[in-house]
């Protein structure tokens, strides 16, 4: 495995708190006091959905669905795997995926077109970055923290190898081959 080292940091926990408060405030205009159910995409997207969350009122369920493409890469396979499926009932309601970053799309075009055949009511996309440069599937973001360039990064639920998750921050981050 390849050693890591923290670059630059892109955004700090401030900007992150921010662009997180404008998100949930853009939901809570979009549905109102209807019901949502969030769909955090684990394992990335586990701190964006704790912290959008808070930012919603009471109408809010919170679940939880293991999809990958990666494994311990950091180049997309192309092909989406579901490790753990949701157990909240979705039928009827509108659900929003939470990614933590969109890459090639593929995950992302998967997931929607897999819930639509669930009978929701409808379902939306909330991503913290995204990375257009590297898009292969056309997916519509519905929330969107912010865009970046083709540039590995790390912290905010990122993560290289499991390891860089918890960082308060989101940084580019340096390979180092020994």
């Amino acid at each position: 495995m390849r050693n890591v080292n923290i670059k630059d940091i892109l955004f700090t926990e401030e900007e992150i708190q921010k662009k997180v408060d404008l998100i949930g405030e853009q939901i809570k205009r979009d549905f109102g006091d209807e019901d949502v159910v969030l769909i955090g995409i684990l394992r990335g997207a586990f701190i964006f959905t704790a912290d959008l969350a808070k930012r919603l009122g009471n109408n809010v369920m919170i679940d939880f669905m293991e999809a990958s493409s990666y494994g311990n890469s950091t180049v997309s396979s192309g092909n989406v795997r579901i490790l753990k499926d949701i157990e909240t009932d979705v039928n009827g309601k509108h659900v929003i995926l939470i990614e933590d970053i969109i890459d090639t799309g593929n995950t992302l075009e998967f997931l929607r077109k897999l819930f639509e055949k669930r009978d929701v009511k409808s379902v939306s996309i909330a991503a913290f970055l995204s990375k257009p440069a590297r898009r292969k599937k056309d997916v519509k973001i519905d929330y969107m923290g912010y865009e970046i360039p083709d540039k590995f990064v790390i912290g905010y639920g990122m993560d290289y190898a499991e390891k860089f998750r918890n960082l308060p921050y989101i940084a580019t981050a340096e390979f180092i081959d020994e």
